[in-house]
C-alpha cells in the first residue's frame, strides 16, 4: 500500500477547461520539484499528449470497464508509491457515462474539484457546484474552480455564490494566452502546438496564488492483492511478471503526427510480453524497421496528412512488401484508412492511399461513432472504444463485429485481407494480453 496527495479533477460538462488546468497543476508541481503521475479517464489519445507534456511522466488511461477496476487499483497504487501527487482528470462532466468519473473517484476515495467554467455566469455558479456536490451520496467533492473569470470582482461574485459547505479553491480569468487549441476530435496533439511549453507555464504561473496549487488530502491506495475478496468489474490486469508470449517478435510501429492515437500501457505491454518494438514515420517517408515480424498501425489523422502520405513511396512500398510477404499487419482506425484504395476528404477531393485494402473512405463533418467496445474471440475479450468522423465502404465481410458496452446494436466491424486485420475499434491490449500477442501472431481469429 502507499499514500500520496490526489485530486480529482472533473467539471459539469465538456469545454469547461478541465486538461488546461490538471496540466497546470502538474506543471507547477512538476516546477516545485515534485515527482508527479497524471492519468486520464476513460478511452482518450489527445489529453494525455499534453499531460505528459505538462508532468514529465507517461499518462496513463483509468476506466472501470476498460481497464477494469481491479487493473485500475494497481495503477495507482504503483503510482502512489513513487510519485509526491497523483492528479486524475476527469471525462466529459462529473456524472456522465456508464461507468462515469463519479464512479471512479468514489471507487477508490479521491477527493474531486469541480472546474466550472464561469464566463458568462454569475450566482448561478453556486448553484451548479451545489448540484455536482450533492447529486450522488458518496462523492468526495473537495472543492470548486471557477475557469474564465472576467474580473476580481466577478471572481468575488462566484465565491459568495457558494452555499455553506463547498470549498472555494479559487479561479483564473480568460486568456487566449493559456487556453489549449483544438479541433474536431479534440485538442490539438501536443507536437502540433509549437508554444506548448510557453503556454504551460503560464497556465502554472497563474494557477500557482490560488489556493488550487496546494498539495490535496493523501489517499492510501491499496493494490488489488490487498482486496482479494472484493469481486472487481471489467477486465483484469493481474499484476506481476507476464508471460513472454511475444519473445522473438519485432513489431514496427508507425508514429508520428498521422498515426499517433498510441496508449502507453499497449507499448508497455508488448515490451512486458518480450515483443521488441521500433517505430518509423510515414509523414517522413520512412521504411519500416528491417526484419519486422508484424505491423501495428495505429489511429490518428492520416486525413490531415493524405497528399503526403501519397507522396511518399518508400514508406508504402515497404509496407506492401511486407504485407506480401504475410506478415501481420494490425490497423485501427487512422491506420485501417490508410490501408485502403483512397481517403475522400471534407471537401471533396480524393487522394489515393496503398490500396491494400478494398474499399474507400469517405471524411465527414457529423460524428459517426462513439462508444466503449469490445473485442470477444476464442482467447476471450479484448476491451477498447470507438471515436470517429468517417464512413468506410469495403466489399470485405468482416470477421466478426465489436459489441457494445452499453448497447445491444452491433459495434465496429473487423476486417481481414490476407495477413492485415483492420477495424475502426481502438484495443486497450492490456485487457487480454494472450488475445494481444494472438493478433501479432496472426491467429487471433
Amino acid at each position: 500500500m502507499a499514500d500520496c496527495p490526489a485530486l480529482f479533477i472533473s467539471a459539469p460538462a465538456s469545454g469547461q477547461g478541465k486538461t488546461t488546468i490538471t496540466a497546470a497543476l502538474a506543471r507547477h508541481h512538476r516546477r516545485q520539484g515534485r515527482r508527479v503521475r497524471v492519468f486520464k479517464t476513460g478511452p482518450d489519445f489527445l489529453d494525455p499528449m499534453i499531460l505528459e507534456r505538462a508532468s514529465g511522466a507517461p499518462v496513463l488511461s483509468l476506466d472501470l470497464w476498460m481497464v477494469g477496476e481491479s487493473a485500475c487499483r494497481d495503477l495507482l497504487a504503483q503510482a502512489a508509491a513513487q510519485a509526491d501527487l497523483i492528479l486524475i482528470e476527469g471525462v466529459m462532466g462529473l456524472f456522465d457515462g456508464t461507468p462515469s468519473s463519479a464512479d471512479l473517484a468514489a471507487a477508490f476515495g479521491v477527493p474531486v474539484v469541480a472546474v466550472i467554467s464561469a464566463k458568462a455566469m454569475a450566482q448561478t455558479f453556486g448553484a451548479v457546484a451545489f448540484g455536482l456536490a450533492h447529486y450522488r451520496a458518496g462523492v468526495p467533492v473537495h472543492g470548486v474552480f471557477a475557469n474564465r473569470v472576467g474580473t476580481s470582482r466577478h471572481a468575488r461574485m462566484l465565491e459568495e455564490s457558494l452555499p455553506a459547505g463547498l470549498t472555494w479553491m479559487g479561479s483564473i480569468a480568460s486568456t487566449a494566452e493559456i487556453e489549449l487549441p483544438d479541433r474536431h476530435l479534440g485538442l490539438l496533439q501536443a507536437m502540433e502546438i509549437a508554444d506548448l511549453d510557453r503556454r504551460l507555464d503560464e497556465a502554472a504561473d497563474v494557477l500557482a496564488p490560488t489556493p488550487l496549487a496546494a498539495l490535496p488530502p493523501v489517499v492510501r491506495f491499496l493494490p488489488s492483492s490487498k482486496l482479494s475478496s472484493k469481486p472487481s468489474s471489467g477486465p483484469s490486469q493481474p499484476a506481476g511478471a507476464r508471460p513472454r508470449l511475444l519473445d522473438g517478435a519485432h513489431i514496427a510501429v508507425a508514429r508520428d503526427a498521422a498515426f499517433s492515437f498510441i496508449y502507453p500501457a499497449n507499448l508497455a505491454l508488448l515490451d512486458a510480453l518480450g515483443a521488441r518494438v521500433s517505430f518509423f514515420s510515414p509523414l517522413a517517408d520512412e521504411a519500416m524497421p528491417e526484419h519486422a515480424t508484424a505491423l501495428y498501425l495505429p489511429g490518428g489523422y492520416p486525413e490531415l496528412h493524405a497528399a503526403t502520405l501519397a507522396r511518399h513511396t518508400r514508406t508504402a512500398d515497404s509496407i506492401r512488401a511486407h504485407a506480401a510477404a504475410g506478415k501481420p499487419v494490425i490497423a485501427e482506425c487512422g491506420g485501417m484508412l490508410y490501408l485502403l484504395e483512397s481517403l475522400t476528404a471534407t471537401d471533396g477531393t480524393t487522394t489515393p492511399m496503398l490500396g491494400l485494402l478494398p474499399g474507400h473512405v469517405r471524411m465527414q463533418t457529423r460524428l459517426a461513432a462513439l462508444s466503449m467496445q469490445q473485442l470477444d474471440g476464442p482467447l476471450g475479450t479484448l476491451t477498447g472504444h470507438t471515436f470517429h468522423y468517417s464512413h468506410v465502404s469495403t466489399p470485405l465481410t468482416p470477421v466478426l463485429h465489436a459489441t457494445r458496452a452499453q448497447s445491444d446494436v452491433a459495434g465496429e466491424a473487423v476486417y481481414r485481407a490476407g495477413p492485415i486485420v483492420a477495424t475502426y475499434m481502438h484495443s486497450y491490449w492490456p485487457s487480454n494480453p494472450a488475445f494481444t500477442a494472438a493478433l501479432f501472431y496472426g491467429n487471433a481469429f
